[in-house]
């Protein structure tokens, strides 16, 4: 994944910190614009597990902190839901500019609010996501209700929101109240996605019902059970991005198989490791993969390892010639399973290797070919197996050129 920090320019002339993650070459085949939640930033956990499961599927995403939040320029006192909404208007025309217009909006908590209000603004949007969203943006008054009145006498009051204080004046009241979600709601005329967990304590699963009640068709709703409203549980969360990129092909232009085809010659591979961690995303002729290694070594097992991918090479080379080889012939082989294992042995133990030194490696392979086969069959299957592409290329010398890219 390519991740790109740049500034843009919000109504008021805020400069504001955005972050766009693309997929590994760089090609996504769609945008998406993420809104967080109230007082979150950017960085939050859960917007980048989402950002990644996206990623992968080669929808690209913009997310950025609010005026007065995080590394954006301004004040969060004279900040409230309507100027959220420009920002959000300001970073899809930013995108539009630099790129392309987000074909999907995507907003968590009050963020969700405030994609369904800016949707109207945003041309290019086709879809529209909410993850634990208020029906009304006046729902966050209830987090305020103990500093109401001194925010009402006092005009403004300093409030402690997630462990950070915050100072809330009374015109944000004021703007949350006077904002009626419901027109916008029925009038979104976008595909819709709800998420919404029904042990949510901050935003009740009631307001779920509420949106999903007010909008008309397209519109799904997923229920994230036992997850919390920040989606603290990395599962919960990735579940979130790989859910919306599935819902979301159906209502935005994504090529179809006959567009991978013609990738395929190009024999390109990428892989990007980022700062930390061993989690590496790899982009083979268009399709995305995930390599990594396991907790014993300093991973997260987010995907297979290096040696995994290669065992796995070999194992469907050979399964497919194999294939390829008893259509040709018309011979009964009804399914083929390839079980395959590696390790590093002594090089004294190999009885065929030309070195008494050090380690080699030895993969083991069983074939199951299953159908009416007679034995001679069998055998010449198993012969034909050590004739795949990949069994040759590893008992070949290989030559692996390696430049510095400029």
């Amino acid at each position: 994944m390519i991740s790109k920090k740049f500034t843009f320019y919000s109504s008021n002339n805020n400069k504001l910190s955005a972050q766009i993650s693309m997929p590994v070459d760089g090609h996504p085949h769609a945008y998406a614009l993420f809104a967080h939640c109230f007082t979150c930033t950017k960085n939050f956990k859960a917007v980048n597990h989402i950002s990644n499961a996206l990623v992968r599927e080669k929808i690209a995403v913009l997310r950025f902190d609010f005026t007065g939040l995080g590394e954006s320029e301004g004040d969060f006192a004279d900040t409230n839901f309507s100027s959220n909404v420009a920002d959000l208007v300001a970073a899809a025309k930013y995108l539009d500019t630099e790129f392309s217009g987000p074909s999907i909006l995507i907003g968590h908590s009050l963020g969700g609010a405030a994609v369904i209000q800016a949707a109207s603004q945003i041309p290019s949007c086709k879809a529209v996501v909410t993850i634990g969203a208020p029906s009304e943006p006046g729902h966050v008054i209830k987090i305020l209700s103990d500093h109401r009145d001194e925010i009402e006498q006092e005009g403004e009051a300093e409030v402690d929101l997630a462990g950070r204080k915050f100072k809330i004046k009374k015109q944000f009241l004021n703007d949350l109240e006077k904002t009626r979600m419901t027109d916008s709601i029925r009038n979104l005329k976008k595909a819709l996605l709800i998420f919404h967990s029904p042990i949510d304590s901050t935003v009740g699963i009631d307001n779920a019902a509420d949106i999903f009640r007010a909008a008309r068709h397209p519109k799904s709703f997923v229920s994230l059970d036992n997850a919390d409203h920040l989606l603290m549980k990395e599962a919960d969360s990735l579940y979130v991005g790989n859910t919306i990129a599935t819902w979301a092909s159906r209502y935005i232009e994504m090529p179809g198989k006959e567009v991978i085809k013609i990738q395929v010659p190009k024999n390109r591979v990428i892989a990007r490791t980022g700062k930390t961690g061993y989690r590496t995303d790899i982009m083979a002729n268009g399709l995305p993969l995930i390599a990594d290694e396991p907790e014993s070594l300093g991973g997260t097992n987010m995907g297979p390892s290096p040696y995994d991918y290669l065992v796995a090479g070999l194992g469907a080379c050979t399964s497919m010639t194999l294939r390829m080889y008893a259509d040709r012939k018309k011979w009964p082989l009804d399914e083929i399973v390839v079980e395959l294992s590696h390790k590093k042995i002594h090089a004294k133990d190999c009885d065929t290797c030309e070195t008494q030194k050090g380690y080699v490696d030895q993969i083991e392979r069983e074939l199951n070919l299953k159908g009416p086969l007679d034995d001679a069959q069998r055998q010449r299957l198993m012969e034909i197996a050590d004739r795949c592409p990949v069994h040759r290329t590893l008992n070949s010398k290989v030559l692996i050129n390696t430049k510095m890219k400029q």
